[in-house]
């Protein structure tokens, strides 16, 4: 069970989403055309905004959904949103997206969460007797959120990865749980607290981790205000940019399909993505995983779900290689390069009215001639 923990684990760290970005299969070599889109980190500051994102380090008070007003009001951003919700007393890591980034957040509840938390035992056990009962929750665990909660009250699995008691004063625990987005970590500890009979209660909590995203990439409410001031002052975007990263940087851990400039706008339009539009994929796609689809340049352009193994879409010449879930590139960005059947339809009437007009004029020419 642990072995295939670790395996599923494996692709949700910095490590993995480097390797994903060097372990590509080349289908076609094609340059991308730079009067289009940009590089995701050279977008011009407006465009960079609209399309950022922000590892928030949420403070203890204020609601998540308070937390997002204000970074959107500050930023000056007509859309904010986040994932996963912390409740107000809860601190840590609140992913937060700008504009047309919001659409993509979604995607980072295929990972997995950690969190640190502090918790009380209500009466004294013996130490092998708690480290026992702690180890059943390891691995797949029934929970039924708790009357407060922004979910239907029904009984769902959730799979505990890793649970340990790093350190133990008295009837306090610290904990490190990892664990499954949609966790509850105040009804686990409730649950816990049942095994051993005394009861046991949640006293603090942080969320250290989401996906690939550590505490390492943080950023303070406080920084991200003085920085902002620093952009609208001096026009410098040097520290804004420092601490809002492109949407790109916060789904690193999907495998990706890097397409045409000629398929982008299709894509934008709600097409679904052929393998001719291809022109590289991740090693090791597999049919029905989530993936990213990217441009020439490396910009998000939808999340979309595989119909192809990385095999097939390497070897075949037809077909459709994915259907697309959710478009996160604005239309427009690149030029529309293919015609409506109505326009097809309208150049067939010009070329024949062309024709029969030639027709005519020879035969004009050649009345004359007699």
């Amino acid at each position: 069970m642990e072995s295939t923990f670790t395996f599923e684990l494996s692709r949700f760290t910095k490590e993995a989403a480097e390797r994903t970005e060097r372990e590509l299969i080349v289908l076609r070599d094609e340059s991308t055309n730079p009067k289009y889109g940009w590089i995701p980190t050279e977008r011009p500051i407006v465009e960079y905004l609209k399309n950022g994102f922000i590892a928030l380090d949420k403070p203890q008070g204020p609601t998540s959904h308070e937390i997002v007003a204000w970074v959107r009001k500050m930023l000056g951003q007509e859309r904010a949103g986040h994932s996963g919700t912390l409740d107000p007393m809860v601190s840590g890591l609140l992913p937060i997206g700008l504009g047309h980034a919001t659409k993509a957040l979604s995607v980072l509840l295929l990972g997995p969460k950690e969190y640190i938390c502090i918790a009380r035992i209500h009466d004294s056990i013996p130490k092998d007797l708690l480290y026992s009962s702690i180890r059943q929750f390891l691995g797949p665990i029934y929970q039924k959120p708790p009357q407060r909660s922004a979910v239907k009250r029904v009984t769902r699995t959730r799979t505990i990865y890793e649970l340990e008691i790093s350190e133990q004063f008295g009837n306090l625990m610290l904990l490190r749980i990892l664990c499954e987005a949609g966790t509850y970590i105040r009804k686990l500890v409730y649950d816990i607290g049942e095994v051993i009979s005394v009861g046991a209660t949640m006293a603090e909590l942080r969320r250290s981790r989401v996906c690939q995203l550590d505490e390492t990439d943080l950023v303070r409410l406080h920084d991200l205000n003085e920085a902002n001031e620093i952009l609208k002052e001096s026009k410098n975007e040097e520290k804004i940019r420092e601490l809002v990263k492109p949407i790109e940087s916060a789904v690193t851990f999907l495998r990706q399909v890097k397409i045409r400039d000629s398929a982008v706008e299709s894509l934008c339009q709600g097409a679904q993505l052929a393998i001719p539009g291809i022109l590289s994929v991740s090693k090791g796609i597999r049919k029905a995983e989530i993936v990213r689809i990217v441009t020439g340049k490396g910009e998000l352009v939808a999340l979309a779900e595989a119909q192809l193994d990385e095999e097939q879409m390497s070897s075949q010449e037809h077909g459709i290689a994915t259907i697309t879930r959710r478009v996160i590139m604005g239309t427009g960005t690149y030029p529309k390069m293919w015609k409506s059947k109505r326009e097809e339809v309208g150049t067939e009437e010009i070329s024949e009215k062309l024709l029969k007009q030639s027709i005519l004029d020879n035969l004009d020419e050649d009345a004359q001639n007699l």
